[in-house]
C-alpha cells in the first residue's frame, strides 16, 4: 500500500475494524511513520450487465456510485447513505446468481431506493435513466410520486374505525355481559338441581 505522504510502497497494519461491506485498516508508513485509514472491499466480479441496445460490459460498482452521486449532488442526505444505497444495489444484484442481468433491472433498484431517499434524486436519476422525452414524461413521474407519497401518508395516518374511548368501553361492556351470563347460568343450574332434589324427596 503506497503512502499517501511519502509515497513509499510499504506499510504496516496497526488496527483492522469491520465495517459495512468490507475492512477498515489503520497503517503506518514503514519510511516516514505517517498513519493513514485504508478501507477494503470485498470486489465481487463476474457480472456483465447488458445494455438495451444488446452491448455488454462487466458490472462496476464505482460507475453505479458516480451515477447515484450525481443524482444526490447538493442534496441534505445523511453522510453514508448513498454509499449504503449501492452496497444494496449491488448485493441484490449478485444475488440473482445469473452471469448476466440487464441494466433495466439495476435501473429499477436504484430508484426504488432513491425515492425513499430523496424525492429530488429520484426525479434527477429517473429523467435521466428513462430518458424522459419531454415535460409531458416528467409531469407523469411527478404525479406518481406524489401519488405514492399520499398512499404513503394515508397509511401511515389512518384512523380506527372507533375512537380509543369507544373501544375500550366496548371491551368493558362485553366483559360485564359475559360475567352476567355466568351468573344465570350458574343460577339456572342450581335451580334445576333443586328442583330435582324436590322430585327425588
Amino acid at each position: 500500500m503506497k503512502c499517501p505522504y511519502c509515497g513509499f510502497e510499504d506499510s504496516k497494519v496497526t488496527d483492522s475494524r469491520a465495517m459495512e461491506g468490507g475492512i477498515r485498516r489503520r497503517r503506518e508508513c514503514l519510511s516516514c511513520g505517517q498513519r493513514f485509514t485504508t478501507a477494503e472491499r470485498v470486489e465481487l466480479g463476474g457480472l456483465v450487465v447488458v445494455k438495451k441496445d444488446g452491448r455488454r460490459e462487466e458490472f462496476s460498482r464505482d460507475k453505479l456510485l458516480l451515477g447515484v452521486r450525481k443524482a444526490c449532488e447538493k442534496r441534505p442526505i445523511p453522510h453514508g447513505s448513498v454509499e449504503a444505497l449501492v452496497d444494496d444495489v449491488e448485493t441484490q444484484v449478485h444475488a440473482q446468481g445469473k452471469a448476466e442481468v440487464p441494466t433495466s433491472f439495476v435501473g429499477e433498484l436504484v430508484i426504488d431506493r432513491l425515492r425513499d431517499l430523496d424525492e429530488v434524486a429520484y426525479i434527477r436519476f429517473a429523467s435521466v435513466y428513462r430518458a424522459f422525452r419531454d415535460m409531458d414524461d416528467l409531469k407523469e413521474e411527478l404525479a406518481a410520486l406524489e401519488q405514492n407519497r399520499a398512499q404513503a401518508e394515508a397509511g401511515a395516518g389512518q384512523l380506527p374505525l372507533l375512537p380509543t374511548e369507544a373501544l375500550e368501553g366496548l371491551s368493558a361492556r362485553r366483559r360485564r355481559g359475559r360475567g352476567r351470563r355466568r351468573i344465570t347460568q350458574a343460577t339456572r343450574a342450581g335451580a334445576r338441581r333443586s328442583d330435582a332434589q324436590g322430585n327425588v324427596g
